[in-house]
Protein backbone atom coordinates (compact mmCIF):
# COMPACT_ATOMS: atom_id res chain seq x y z
CA UNK A 1 0.00 0.00 0.00
CA UNK A 2 2.82 2.38 0.71
CA UNK A 3 4.22 3.43 4.04
CA UNK A 4 2.46 5.56 6.61
CA UNK A 5 4.53 8.68 5.90
CA UNK A 6 3.73 8.52 2.17
CA UNK A 7 0.02 8.12 2.80
CA UNK A 8 -0.04 10.86 5.42
CA UNK A 9 1.84 13.19 3.09
CA UNK A 10 -0.71 12.61 0.33
CA UNK A 11 -3.56 13.14 2.80
CA UNK A 12 -2.14 16.43 4.08
CA UNK A 13 -1.34 17.71 0.60
CA UNK A 14 -4.67 16.83 -1.00
CA UNK A 15 -7.43 16.81 1.62
CA UNK A 16 -6.74 19.66 4.02
CA UNK A 17 -8.49 22.48 2.14
CA UNK A 18 -11.98 23.09 0.80
CA UNK A 19 -13.45 20.43 -1.52
CA UNK A 20 -13.55 21.32 -5.20
CA UNK A 21 -17.33 20.83 -5.16
CA UNK A 22 -19.41 22.38 -2.37
CA UNK A 23 -23.06 21.71 -1.50
CA UNK A 24 -25.62 24.22 -2.73
CA UNK A 25 -25.54 27.35 -0.60
CA UNK A 26 -22.12 26.64 0.92
CA UNK A 27 -19.18 28.97 0.32
CA UNK A 28 -15.47 28.78 1.19
CA UNK A 29 -13.64 31.77 2.65
CA UNK A 30 -9.96 32.19 3.47
CA UNK A 31 -8.62 33.68 6.69
CA UNK A 32 -4.84 33.45 6.72
CA UNK A 33 -3.92 29.74 6.71
CA UNK A 34 -7.52 28.70 7.33
CA UNK A 35 -10.46 27.90 5.08
CA UNK A 36 -13.94 28.52 6.49
CA UNK A 37 -16.95 26.70 5.08
CA UNK A 38 -20.07 28.80 5.55
CA UNK A 39 -23.71 27.91 4.94
CA UNK A 40 -23.93 24.41 6.45
CA UNK A 41 -25.81 23.38 9.60
CA UNK A 42 -22.74 24.67 11.43
CA UNK A 43 -19.51 26.28 10.30
CA UNK A 44 -16.41 24.26 9.52
CA UNK A 45 -12.76 25.28 9.73
CA UNK A 46 -10.16 23.46 7.62
CA UNK A 47 -6.46 24.00 8.30
CA UNK A 48 -3.12 22.75 6.97
CA UNK A 49 -1.08 20.38 9.10
CA UNK A 50 1.14 23.27 10.19
CA UNK A 51 -0.65 26.57 10.71
CA UNK A 52 2.61 28.48 10.56
CA UNK A 53 1.34 30.57 13.46
CA UNK A 54 3.22 30.70 16.78
CA UNK A 55 1.52 29.79 20.03
CA UNK A 56 0.41 32.76 22.06
CA UNK A 57 -1.50 35.92 21.10
CA UNK A 58 -1.35 35.34 17.32
CA UNK A 59 -2.79 31.82 17.53
CA UNK A 60 -5.37 32.88 20.11
CA UNK A 61 -6.53 35.75 17.91
CA UNK A 62 -6.88 33.46 14.88
CA UNK A 63 -9.07 31.05 16.86
CA UNK A 64 -11.21 33.76 18.45
CA UNK A 65 -11.77 35.34 15.04
CA UNK A 66 -13.34 32.10 13.76
CA UNK A 67 -15.46 31.69 16.86
CA UNK A 68 -16.71 35.25 16.74
CA UNK A 69 -17.41 35.10 13.01
CA UNK A 70 -19.86 32.24 13.48
CA UNK A 71 -21.18 33.61 16.77
CA UNK A 72 -22.27 36.72 14.85
CA UNK A 73 -24.22 34.40 12.56
CA UNK A 74 -25.79 32.61 15.53
CA UNK A 75 -24.10 29.36 14.48
CA UNK A 76 -21.74 26.82 15.94
CA UNK A 77 -18.43 25.92 14.33
CA UNK A 78 -16.29 22.79 14.09
CA UNK A 79 -12.50 22.94 13.86
CA UNK A 80 -11.13 19.49 13.07
CA UNK A 81 -7.54 18.85 14.12
CA UNK A 82 -5.27 15.87 13.53
CA UNK A 83 -2.89 14.21 15.95
CA UNK A 84 0.21 15.46 14.10
CA UNK A 85 -0.93 19.06 13.62
CA UNK A 86 1.18 22.05 14.62
CA UNK A 87 1.57 24.07 16.70
CA UNK A 88 1.39 21.45 19.45
CA UNK A 89 -0.54 23.83 21.70
CA UNK A 90 -3.49 24.10 19.29
CA UNK A 91 -5.82 21.81 21.30
CA UNK A 92 -5.25 23.81 24.47
CA UNK A 93 -5.76 27.10 22.67
CA UNK A 94 -9.05 25.85 21.23
CA UNK A 95 -10.23 24.76 24.67
CA UNK A 96 -9.32 28.15 26.09
CA UNK A 97 -11.52 29.80 23.45
CA UNK A 98 -14.50 27.64 24.44
CA UNK A 99 -14.18 24.83 21.88
CA UNK A 100 -15.08 21.38 23.24
CA UNK A 101 -13.48 18.18 21.88
CA UNK A 102 -15.74 15.43 20.59
CA UNK A 103 -14.76 11.78 20.17
CA UNK A 104 -11.36 11.13 18.64
CA UNK A 105 -11.33 8.98 15.50
CA UNK A 106 -8.58 7.28 13.48
CA UNK A 107 -7.77 8.46 9.97
CA UNK A 108 -7.40 5.32 7.85
CA UNK A 109 -6.41 5.05 4.18
CA UNK A 110 -6.60 2.08 1.84
CA UNK A 111 -5.81 1.44 -1.80
CA UNK A 112 -9.11 1.28 -3.63
CA UNK A 113 -8.09 -1.70 -5.76
CA UNK A 114 -7.58 -3.79 -2.61
CA UNK A 115 -11.04 -3.03 -1.20
CA UNK A 116 -13.14 -4.25 -4.11
CA UNK A 117 -13.05 -7.98 -3.35
CA UNK A 118 -15.87 -10.15 -2.13
CA UNK A 119 -18.07 -8.36 0.38
CA UNK A 120 -21.49 -9.81 -0.46
CA UNK A 121 -24.79 -8.52 0.82
CA UNK A 122 -25.54 -10.25 4.12
CA UNK A 123 -28.49 -12.63 4.13
CA UNK A 124 -31.77 -10.76 4.41
CA UNK A 125 -30.15 -7.38 3.68
CA UNK A 126 -30.46 -5.35 0.49
CA UNK A 127 -28.09 -2.55 -0.52
CA UNK A 128 -29.26 0.10 -2.94
CA UNK A 129 -28.04 3.48 -4.12
CA UNK A 130 -30.51 6.32 -3.75
CA UNK A 131 -31.03 9.95 -4.71
CA UNK A 132 -34.62 10.14 -3.40
CA UNK A 133 -35.42 12.93 -0.92
CA UNK A 134 -37.62 10.63 1.16
CA UNK A 135 -34.68 8.27 1.60
CA UNK A 136 -32.49 11.12 2.81
CA UNK A 137 -35.12 12.00 5.42
CA UNK A 138 -35.16 8.34 6.44
CA UNK A 139 -31.36 8.40 6.79
CA UNK A 140 -31.57 11.39 9.13
CA UNK A 141 -34.13 9.54 11.25
CA UNK A 142 -32.03 6.36 11.18
CA UNK A 143 -28.89 8.10 12.38
CA UNK A 144 -30.87 9.90 15.07
CA UNK A 145 -32.06 6.51 16.34
CA UNK A 146 -28.59 4.94 16.18
CA UNK A 147 -26.83 7.73 18.08
CA UNK A 148 -29.74 8.99 20.23
CA UNK A 149 -28.95 12.52 19.01
CA UNK A 150 -30.87 14.79 16.66
CA UNK A 151 -29.06 14.12 13.40
CA UNK A 152 -31.98 14.84 11.10
CA UNK A 153 -29.96 17.68 9.57
CA UNK A 154 -27.76 15.08 7.88
CA UNK A 155 -30.63 14.11 5.61
CA UNK A 156 -30.93 17.71 4.42
CA UNK A 157 -27.16 17.93 4.06
CA UNK A 158 -27.06 14.85 1.82
CA UNK A 159 -29.93 16.21 -0.25
CA UNK A 160 -28.07 19.49 -0.83
CA UNK A 161 -24.89 17.65 -1.82
CA UNK A 162 -26.71 15.49 -4.35
CA UNK A 163 -28.53 18.53 -5.71
CA UNK A 164 -25.25 20.43 -6.14
CA UNK A 165 -23.20 17.65 -7.73
CA UNK A 166 -24.92 14.27 -8.09
CA UNK A 167 -21.88 12.80 -9.84
CA UNK A 168 -19.62 13.53 -6.86
CA UNK A 169 -21.53 11.70 -4.11
CA UNK A 170 -23.12 8.27 -3.94
CA UNK A 171 -25.49 7.42 -1.08
CA UNK A 172 -26.35 3.82 -0.21
CA UNK A 173 -29.04 2.38 2.04
CA UNK A 174 -28.96 -1.04 3.67
CA UNK A 175 -32.47 -2.36 4.27
CA UNK A 176 -33.77 -5.37 6.18
CA UNK A 177 -37.17 -6.38 7.46
CA UNK A 178 -38.76 -3.61 5.44
CA UNK A 179 -36.80 -0.72 6.94
CA UNK A 180 -33.45 1.11 6.64
CA UNK A 181 -30.89 -0.36 9.04
CA UNK A 182 -27.71 1.39 7.88
CA UNK A 183 -26.61 4.09 5.46
CA UNK A 184 -23.27 5.15 4.01
CA UNK A 185 -22.01 7.48 1.32
CA UNK A 186 -19.01 7.89 -0.94
CA UNK A 187 -17.74 11.43 -1.57
CA UNK A 188 -15.43 11.97 -4.53
CA UNK A 189 -12.73 14.64 -4.25
CA UNK A 190 -12.10 15.92 -7.80
CA UNK A 191 -8.52 16.95 -8.40
CA UNK A 192 -7.18 14.48 -5.83
CA UNK A 193 -6.38 10.78 -5.67
CA UNK A 194 -8.94 10.29 -2.89
CA UNK A 195 -12.57 9.60 -2.17
CA UNK A 196 -14.03 9.60 1.32
CA UNK A 197 -16.14 6.91 2.97
CA UNK A 198 -18.70 8.37 5.38
CA UNK A 199 -21.57 7.02 7.44
CA UNK A 200 -21.94 3.29 7.99
CA UNK A 201 -23.74 3.52 11.35
CA UNK A 202 -25.98 0.49 11.83
CA UNK A 203 -28.91 -0.19 14.12
CA UNK A 204 -27.78 -2.24 17.12
CA UNK A 205 -29.96 -5.24 16.30
CA UNK A 206 -28.29 -5.61 12.88
CA UNK A 207 -24.64 -5.26 13.82
CA UNK A 208 -22.20 -8.13 13.41
CA UNK A 209 -23.80 -9.31 10.17
CA UNK A 210 -21.28 -7.83 7.73
CA UNK A 211 -23.37 -4.82 6.70
CA UNK A 212 -20.60 -2.29 7.28
CA UNK A 213 -18.09 -4.38 5.32
CA UNK A 214 -20.57 -4.81 2.46
CA UNK A 215 -21.14 -1.04 2.33
CA UNK A 216 -17.39 -0.47 2.12
CA UNK A 217 -17.16 -2.98 -0.72
CA UNK A 218 -19.94 -1.52 -2.86
CA UNK A 219 -18.51 1.98 -2.51
CA UNK A 220 -14.98 0.78 -3.24
CA UNK A 221 -16.12 -0.81 -6.50
CA UNK A 222 -17.76 2.44 -7.55
CA UNK A 223 -14.61 4.40 -6.66
CA UNK A 224 -12.43 1.95 -8.58
CA UNK A 225 -14.59 2.43 -11.66
CA UNK A 226 -13.81 6.16 -11.44
CA UNK A 227 -10.07 5.54 -11.16
CA UNK A 228 -9.81 6.66 -7.51
CA UNK A 229 -6.51 5.54 -6.00
CA UNK A 230 -7.18 5.89 -2.27
CA UNK A 231 -10.15 5.60 0.06
CA UNK A 232 -10.07 7.62 3.29
CA UNK A 233 -12.12 7.06 6.44
CA UNK A 234 -12.41 8.85 9.78
CA UNK A 235 -12.96 5.61 11.67
CA UNK A 236 -14.64 5.14 15.02
CA UNK A 237 -13.24 2.65 17.49
CA UNK A 238 -15.90 0.18 16.32
CA UNK A 239 -15.10 0.57 12.61
CA UNK A 240 -11.31 0.72 12.78
CA UNK A 241 -10.74 -3.03 13.40
CA UNK A 242 -13.02 -3.95 10.48
CA UNK A 243 -11.18 -1.57 8.17
CA UNK A 244 -7.78 -2.80 9.34
CA UNK A 245 -8.76 -6.38 8.46
CA UNK A 246 -9.75 -5.15 5.00
CA UNK A 247 -6.31 -3.59 4.51
CA UNK A 248 -6.78 0.03 5.57
CA UNK A 249 -3.84 1.63 7.36
CA UNK A 250 -4.03 4.10 10.26
CA UNK A 251 -2.05 7.27 9.53
CA UNK A 252 -3.11 9.75 12.25
CA UNK A 253 -6.01 10.65 14.51
CA UNK A 254 -8.65 13.34 14.14
CA UNK A 255 -10.66 15.17 16.78
CA UNK A 256 -13.45 17.69 16.13
CA UNK A 257 -13.35 20.72 18.42
CA UNK A 258 -16.78 22.35 18.46
CA UNK A 259 -17.92 25.73 19.69
CA UNK A 260 -21.66 26.14 20.21
CA UNK A 261 -23.60 29.36 20.77
CA UNK A 262 -24.83 29.85 24.33
CA UNK A 263 -28.27 28.44 24.97
CA UNK A 264 -30.80 31.29 25.32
Amino acid sequence: MGNEATLLGAYDAQLRGAPAVLPAGVTAERDGPLTRLVGQFRGFVSAPADLGVPEGPELDALIVRQRDYFAARGEGVEWKIRGHDRPAGLPGALRAAGFVPEDRETVMIGRTERMTGDAPEPAGVTLRRTERPEDFRAIGALLTEVWDLDLTFLGADLLSRVAAAPEEIAVFLAEADGRPVSAAWLVFRPGTEFAGLWGGSTLAAYRGRGIYRALVGVRARLAAARGVRYLQVDASDASAPVLARMGFQAVTTTTPYVWSPPTP
